[in-house]
């Protein structure tokens, strides 16, 4: 297996785990990867980002949603 195809493997993992310390470690691990391409390492740091923002942006929804979904009609429930 190359050594893209191990990157590729590891960036699905901990999109899938979606445990953010892990994908920022792998950020930074990619970042020293000089067995990458410039282009191939931008590629699955970029898969990484995105995978935070949503998960930062998700979090961020459900919170609304619970605040609505416990205030409903003006009181706490």
């Amino acid at each position: 297996m190359a050594h893209i195809d191990d990157v590729i493997e590891a960036v699905d993992k901990a999109i899938e785990r979606n445990v953010i310390r892990d994908m920022n470690i792998l950020l930074c691990q990619l970042s020293e990867d000089e067995a990458l391409s410039r282009e191939a390492r931008y590629q699955q740091q970029q898969r990484l980002r995105v995978a935070v923002f949503r998960h930062s942006t998700e979090k961020a929804e459900l919170a609304e949603q619970r605040r609505q979904w416990l205030t409903q009609g003006g009181i706490i429930v």
